[in-house]
Parts: C-alpha cells; sequence; structure tokens
C-alpha cells in the first residue's frame, strides 16, 4: 500500500496555538511566505481554530485581512482552516444562516479546505456546515474528533467516518488533539478505514505523549494519505511531529513526500526567530515543549493545555496545576465521556479548575457546563452523571433535537446591532463570533482611522500657513 505521502504544515495556525496561546502575528508569517508557498506542501493551515478571537483580542489584527493577506503571498498553496461545524469558530451554536454566510466568506477570502469538526461527533452539527463549504466551492475535509473512553472504539470510529461520506466529504480527517491515538491502534484504525471509504485520509496528531512520530509511521505503512506536521521551531511538545523529520525519515522510500530539506530548513531559521521573541514575550513555557505521557491519564490536548496554563498564572494558582489536570477526567466522565476538543475541552477544563479552585467539586457551574448537560451542544456521547445534571439544571427541559432548529436566523440583528461600526459582511460576522471583542476591535479601529485623518489634517494645515513650501 506504498504511495507519496501529502503533508500539511501547522506552522500557521495549531503550532502556535498548541504551544503559545495562539500569539504569533501577522508580521511573524509574511517573511516566510513566499518561501512556504514554494515548499509543495498538501495545505498550509493557517486560519480558524482560536486565531480569529486571538487577531482581535490580543494583537489588534482584522482575521479577514490577515486571510486575504497569507493568500495573495501564497497563491500557490492551499490554504487550510479548521471549523468547528455549528460552533463555526466561537463557543455556542449558531443560527444556519450565520453558517452559510461565514463559509461562504471564507472561501471567497482565501480558504481551500475546510477542516469541519464537531466536539461531541453529533454528526447533525457539521451538516450544514458541510453543505455549505461544498456548495461554494471549498474541499470539504469532516473530521472524526478522536479520543478513548468506554464507548469510544474503532467500530464506533469507522461507523462515524462512513456516515461523513454519506454525507458528502472531500476528505476524512482523524483528529488526534491530544494524541491519544497510538501507534499500533492508528495503523489497525486506518487500515479499516481505508477498506470502508473511498475518500483520502488525514491524520492530525500533537507528540504530547511523545508518540506522534511512531503514531505516523505506522498510519502511513496502513495507508494514510495526508499529515500534520509543523516546522521544527513550533514542533512536537503539544504541538505536531517536526516537519523536517518525517520528510527526511521517508526519504527516498516509496513514501517519499518530495519536500525539499534545504527549502524546510529555510523555512525553519525563519520561525526560530519567531519562537525565541514568543518566548521571550511569556508565551513559550516549557510545560508545553516536553513530553508528558500523562496526557493518555487526562486527555488534555495542546491548545488547552497552553491556555489551561495562562489561566492560572492569572489565578495565581500554578500549583494547583496538576490538580486540575486529575480533575478533568472525573469531569469529564461526569459530562457524558465528550472528546476534549473546543468548546467541550473548555467546558470541562474551566468546570474542573472551578472545582479544584473553589475547594468544593460542583459548588458552581459556568453558563457552558449548564449548557452541555442540558443538550445546547449536542448529544453526549454516553449517559450524563444524573445527580450533576440535577444540580446544575434541576428540572429544565433537556435539548434532544439537532440544537440549531432551536435557533431563528440571526445575521440580520447582528448587522443591525453592529450598524455602521461594521464596514463589511465579514465585520458583522466577526461581530456575530466575538460580540464584545468585536466591537472593541472596532472602536479602536474607528479611533486609529480618525487619529490619522487629523494627523494628515494637522499636516495640510502647516504646509498651506508655512510660506517657505508656497513655491
Amino acid at each position: 500500500m506504498s504511495q507519496k505521502i501529502y503533508i500539511t504544515d501547522t506552522i500557521l495556525r495549531d503550532a502556535h496555538q498548541s504551544q503559545a496561546a495562539t500569539r504569533m502575528r501577522i508580521e511573524d508569517m509574511l517573511p516566510a511566505c513566499k518561501l512556504l508557498d514554494e515548499i509543495g506542501y498538501w495545505s498550509l493551515e493557517c486560519w480558524g481554530g482560536a486565531t480569529f478571537d486571538a487577531c482581535m483580542r490580543f494583537l489588534n489584527e482584522d482575521p479577514w485581512e490577515r486571510l486575504r493577506t497569507l493568500k495573495a503571498h501564497m497563491p500557490n498553496t492551499k490554504l487550510q482552516m479548521l471549523l468547528r461545524g455549528q460552533n463555526i469558530l466561537g463557543y455556542k451554536h449558531y443560527a444556519d444562516d450565520v453558517v452559510e454566510a461565514f463559509c461562504k466568506k471564507s472561501i471567497e477570502n482565501g480558504i481551500d479546505v475546510v477542516r469541519i469538526f464537531d466536539a461531541l461527533n453529533d454528526t447533525r452539527n457539521m451538516e450544514m456546515a458541510m453543505k455549505c463549504v461544498k456548495e461554494y466551492g471549498g474541499i470539504c475535509e469532516a473530521a472524526i474528533s478522536y479520543t478513548t473512553s468506554p464507548v469510544h472504539n474503532e467500530d464506533y470510529f469507522v461507523k462515524l467516518a462512513i456516515e461523513l461520506e454519506k454525507k458528502g466529504a472531500d476528505v476524512l480527517c482523524i483528529k488526534d488533539m491530544a494524541n491519544l491515538l497510538l501507534p499500533f491502534e492508528a495503523y489497525n484504525l486506518v487500515k479499516r478505514l481505508k477498506e470502508n471509504l473511498s475518500i483520502p485520509i488525514h491524520l492530525h496528531t500533537h507528540n504530547t505523549t511523545g508518540t506522534g512520530d511512531m503514531t505516523y509511521l505506522l498510519a502511513i505503512q496502513a495507508g494514510v494519505d495526508i499529515v500534520d506536521c509543523a516546522l521544527s521551531p513550533l514542533a512536537n511538545g503539544t504541538s505536531q511531529p517536526t516537519t523536517e523529520s518525517l520528510v527526511a525519515t521517508l526519504k527516498g522510500t516509496d513514501y517519499d513526500t518530495g519536500l525539499s530539506l534545504e527549502k524546510l530548513s529555510l523555512a525553519a531559521s525563519h520561525f526560530r526567530t519567531v519562537a525565541a521573541k514568543l518566548k521571550e514575550e511569556g508565551y513559550l513555557d516549557s510545560k508545553v515543549l516536553s513530553v508528558d505521557t500523562n496526557t493518555l491519564l487526562y486527555q488534555v490536548p495542546g491548545g488547552m493545555l497552553s491556555n489551561l496554563i495562562s489561566q492560572l498564572k492569572d489565578a495565581k494558582a500554578q500549583d494547583k496545576y496538576y490538580q486540575v489536570l486529575e480533575e478533568i477526567p472525573r469531569v469529564r466522565k461526569d459530562f457524558g465521556y465528550p472528546p476534549l476538543v473546543t468548546p467541550t475541552s473548555q467546558i470541562v477544563g474551566s468546570q474542573a479548575v472551578l472545582n479544584v479552585l473553589s475547594g468544593e467539586r460542583y459548588k458552581v457551574f459556568t453558563k457552558e457546563s449548564k449548557g452541555l448537560l442540558r443538550g445546547e451542544y449536542g448529544k453526549v456521547p454516553a449517559p450524563v452523571n444524573p445527580e450533576v445534571r440535577a444540580k446544575a439544571i434541576g428540572d429544565i427541559p433537556l435539548i434532544t433535537c439537532r440544537p440549531a432548529d432551536l435557533i431563528e436566523p440571526e445575521l440580520s440583528k447582528y448587522r443591525q446591532e453592529i450598524g455602521t461600526l461594521a464596514h463589511s459582511e465579514e465585520d458583522v460576522l466577526s461581530y456575530a463570533l466575538f460580540p464584545k471583542v468585536a466591537q472593541t476591535f472596532f472602536e479602536n479601529r474607528e479611533k486609529a482611522t480618525y487619529s490619522s485623518k487629523l494627523n494628515v489634517d494637522k499636516v495640510r494645515y502647516l504646509y498651506v500657513q508655512d510660506d517657505s513650501f508656497s513655491n
């Protein structure tokens, strides 16, 4: 089953999301774009996930402008994004009209491949996004969120993958966000998927437990088509296995990627300076760079881990780190074994933090925890702890239908709310996903524009008032 292996590089999205809390700026990316575009990747993952929020919240960047800029500088490579199904890039479900508009605008602005997943593997929450991506000309890569639990096994994932292909997936992704897919399990799963599907299989993992490279090698032998890697300066640990290492390993074999180690090395040299800057700014923590096999017990994905460390630092409770990690699987069991991926990773993680810091389990519930237990995010894989659910929501009726069926069209409402602060349909969508963050970003943009106009007018005034310039 030997074949050329294709690589998606995550250096512009998941690598820095998993290691540096999504703090890489567009100015850090642009110097390497021409070279990245020449390498010959299957795709470059550069958008979606937490980058959209982080652009506006922390970096004072317009995420749409970032995407357009990257497309302009990398016209020859497919650009890929991560989309959370009905959650889009936010942390709740949105109406179908918002999902459709977002998919349409993402593709118009430069996205080629949309990886779509649902945190609960509830395919009802993926249907609309899958349909819209295909309708507007994108490549629909449907993902299964891989995890382990008493209800998650090989048969479960094969059945799920077959369902996603029937729903129109162009590519099937195994999204192993916490590096739980061990090498021989990967071989067996990929082999069965290749026997049951007619579309390419794309494997995504991390190296949190130190098994990522071995997982890729056995998956390649089983017939996987594409794998996710990251250039070495932001690879391994909670990020993806190293691109250069896999390319070198496969060179001269039937699986040869055809990528140039020389070009990869040049690109890596640039991102080495970026990584050094991120470390100097305090965003690269040693805990996300090293192997931690405890992940096999806690199931915490890379992006969740870096943000969890950040939360505990803010609360001055870094000493509670391992207590929180131990609490996470207990909360997950009570909540019906959801895979830990955005937004369920944040929901379970935040509840675990509250349980530890308050000194009493379930003394308080977040709004999102209540929503998950009620069914607002879809169907959880296993029965929840009835006592915990009763404590959280009492006798409030449960939601058993596709949650988005209960949401009226809302795009026009968002358009009206943001008013003239929005300069485009993209701005309206930014506001729909992150109302407070986007409004603050737009207001600062207006102030900056106004300030810039004032400066121009002042210069013009001085120019015409000074006789020395008259001739």
